[in-house]
């Protein structure tokens, strides 16, 4: 039932009376919360990492805030401390000069090698590798994308060399061409005698046919070399600030061209390759060989992201011929399925006489199986109007595919994933995690066995190993125990659903409530926002996180508007070319229907605050909608995306760079700000150029805006930490609340500690 004006305006005073002043301690709780919330659950499991012998797996679990790495047998079903925690904390802390505590290791997956008697892992930009028998560590740095070196990378390594598969020869780059070395050293042969600086083979793209007598690469012409350069203001080692940079492609620039290459070894002839087929490159994956060598792969990602093609070449001939052609007339969510890797989804059955592709062909993310040697298409593996969201497993004996996939239940959370097995013709669907939660599955390498980890945000995780061949339940590995927690009143959000801009579309979101809500006062509300297309953002399964802004009285919110991913094709599209839109169509009626279902749903205020994308989402809320959105928080974002990486931009923008980078520029529209902005940035921020911020600044101070900002010296991307948070609280305290803060200086010494 809408509440009348007058209720309303009543409401509102009666709130400002019985809410008392905001004190110290309340964002002490606000900071600290997570963590002691954290501290009241046992053997909360996290997902888990199959080790590559295929038998065993490792997960980190948590125990009244100290996490513990478990090792499972799978074929034993025994389960044990993976490795001794104190001495690799106390090996660590010898080598490195720090403070490792043994119950809080700062890393979450690691490798075993050696028959399982050598550990590696990352912290930080460093490489660890120990000994499990000694526990002796060694570290090596791991490249951080920044330099201050402004050189181009070497090309020429005649020491570096990608051997034959019959050990008969290495290939190596002299002089940007490729030569041979026989291994007694006796032959050095020039396969190549046009390579250049600025036309070059590449030796990480050389690869070997099976039978060794040919090989194949790509030339490359190399395209801009943009630098983003950067002054550290304050380094911990040295008075005087560093300047550093780092190669950083942005939309429209002009980028490196691939020409795949074909070389016969036996005669020393290079093959010329017809470029018809892939003319203008966004990317060219890697070399794929069929293993009878009758040819090549490789999949061709046009500028634009609007075709990709699977492209074979003949062995023989060089002859070129498109086998899979993807084609949308707005972009391709080519990476969701594999995000590791950026690619389409696709698996080879039996040296590619199928292949298994995934496809939005008809709308919705699908399998299909195509004939790998005329590229026609057999047969639609799965369809219906839900989403294929994770290829677990692909059995080409017995013809099945274990994968996930989100909508296809009715009546649940359309965002939770299951698990599936379908055979390749499409027939046999079944389904195996019937409990209503979001599922996350993991195979064994060996195809044996599968963990499922699941949850909800009301439910605590449960871990359990399956079978594969049967879907039989082998062990109980996990289950958490959240009594304490529930006993001092923590309560999970609450999921609520609206129709979005068309009238019939599901917007699903969830509620954080205030801190001792009582449904009977009011309280403001503040979205927390992260529109990125390429994912959805709302949480879907069990956290003990809090949203720091409810312990100081406000309600928060997260929504998945349209133009996020995970749904249906014309869901997602809404986003291309449109990034201004940020689904807000579908937020604010969202957030009318909330106020309209709750009496103590207070919209006559809303703030909104994000970071990265989110950080571009704030700021377009006060821009593009201030009618609605009156208070924002932009951390880290992008302020034109004509400004940050190019792949995300070029992607979702399109290309060539039109009009509608401008008209979603933040910075050309600064002259709209109506609200209350606070900028938030890192001067090292190595994900989003940080001159997009300082050039919304720059636009918004000739406007005649005014507006808050915190720069952090030193700060990366996001610009972590308990300053910024704090900040962030005292802003919409301030503009929202309408209430003075504490006097820090003077209030505390140092910051509460927390994340």
């Amino acid at each position: 039932m809408l509440v009348q004006p007058e209720s309303a305006a009543t409401h509102a005073l009666a709130d400002e009376i019985a809410r008392p002043p905001l004190v110290q301690s309340d964002y002490e709780r606000a900071l600290t919360i997570g963590d002691r919330y954290g501290q009241l659950t046992v053997n909360v499991p996290e997902v888990p990492f199959w080790l590559p012998e295929g038998e065993s797996f490792v997960y980190r679990r948590t125990t009244q805030g100290k996490r513990q790495f478990m090792l499972v047998n799978a074929a034993t079903g025994v389960k044990r401390p993976a490795f001794d925690q104190i001495r690799l904390a106390a090996a660590l802390n010898r080598k490195s000069h720090k403070n490792y505590k043994a119950d809080d290791l700062p890393f979450a997956r690691f490798e075993l090698a050696d028959s399982g008697q050598r550990l590696s892992f990352e912290i930080e930009n460093t490489r660890w590798s120990c000994e499990l028998a000694s526990y002796v560590c060694t570290s090596m740095q791991v490249h951080q994308g920044l330099s201050a070196d402004d050189t181009l990378p070497a090309v020429n390594h005649s020491s570096k060399t990608s051997t034959s598969p019959d050990r008969r020869w290495d290939a190596y780059i002299r002089k940007y061409n490729i030569l041979l070395r026989s291994k007694d050293g006796l032959q050095d042969i020039p396969l190549t005698w046009d390579g250049s600086e600025g036309n070059y083979y590449a030796l990480s793209t050389l690869r070997w046919s099976p039978d060794s007598i040919r090989l194949a690469a790509y030339r490359i012409r190399p395209g801009d070399q943009r630098k983003i350069h950067y002054v550290e203001s304050s380094p911990t080692d040295q008075i005087q600030p560093r300047p550093l940079s780092m190669t950083y492609a942005k939309p429209g620039d002009a980028l490196a061209l691939s020409q795949p290459v074909l070389i016969d070894v036996v005669s020393r002839r290079v093959i010329a390759i017809d470029s018809t087929a892939f003319p203008n490159p966004y990317e060219l994956s890697p070399i794929k060989w069929w293993k009878d060598g009758r040819g090549f792969t490789f999949e061709y990602n046009q500028r634009g992201h609007q075709l990709y093609r699977l492209v074979e070449v003949d062995a023989a001939t060089g002859q070129v011929r498109s086998l899979i052609d993807e084609v949308s007339e707005t972009f391709i969510e080519y990476g969701r399925l594999q995000p590791r890797t950026g690619k389409t989804f696709r698996y080879d059955v039996e040296d590619g006489k199928e292949i298994i592709w995934a496809s939005e062909r008809d709308g919705h993310e699908h399998l299909y199986l195509f004939n790998g040697r005329t590229g026609e298409l057999k047969n639609q593996i799965t369809r219906g109007y839900w989403v294929v969201r994770a290829v677990y497993y692909v059995d080409p004996i017995k013809r099945q595919i274990w994968f996930g996939a989100s909508g296809m239940n009715s009546g649940e959370d359309p965002y939770f994933i299951h698990a599936y097995r379908i055979d390749f013709d499409g027939r046999g669907l079944t389904a195996l995690t019937p409990e209503q939660a979001n599922h996350h599955i993991e195979f064994s390498p060996s195809g044996r066995y599968y963990v499922d980890l699941w949850s909800r945000l009301d439910l605590p995780p449960r871990m359990v190993l399956y079978r594969a061949s049967d879907n039989a339940e082998l062990t109980n590995v996990e289950r958490a125990d959240i009594r304490d927690l529930i006993g001092v009143g923590w309560q999970p959000p609450l999921s609520f659903t609206a129709k979005g801009r068309d009238g019939k579309t599901d917007i699903w979101g969830v509620i954080h409530l205030p801190v001792n809500f009582d449904p009977n006062r009011r309280y403001p509300v503040v979205e927390d926002v992260y529109a990125g297309p390429h994912g959805s953002s709302v949480p879907k399964s069990f956290s003990t996180r809090v949203e720091p802004l409810t312990q100081l009285g406000f309600i928060v919110v997260q929504i998945d508007g349209m133009g996020t991913n995970n749904r249906s094709r014309a869901f997602h599209d809404v986003a291309w070319k449109n990034l201004k839109d940020g689904g807000f169509p579908d937020r604010i009626l969202w957030h009318k229907a909330a106020s309209a279902r709750y009496s103590w749903y207070d919209i006559s205020n809303v703030g909104i605050f994000g970071t990265s994308a989110g950080g571009q989402n704030a700021v377009s809320a006060l821009l593009f909608y201030p009618e609605f959105y009156k208070v924002a928080v932009a951390n880290s974002g992008c302020s034109d995306n004509r400004m940050d990486k190019i792949w995300w931009n070029e992607q979702y923008m399109g290309w060539p760079v039109g009009v509608e980078y401008s008209q979603s520029s933040a910075i050309d529209n600064a002259h709209r700000l109506q609200g209350k902005l606070m900028l938030v940035v890192g001067e090292m921020d190595q994900n989003v150029d940080p001159s997009s911020t300082l050039q919304l600044v720059d636009r918004l101070i000739k406007a005649g805006k005014f507006f808050d900002m915190l720069y952090v010296p030193g700060g990366n991307h996001g610009t972590p930490g308990n300053y910024a948070e704090l900040k962030l609280l005292d802003f919409f305290v301030c503009n929202i609340l309408g209430q003075r803060t504490p006097n820090w200086n003077a209030a505390m010494s140092e910051l509460p500690k927390g994340k």
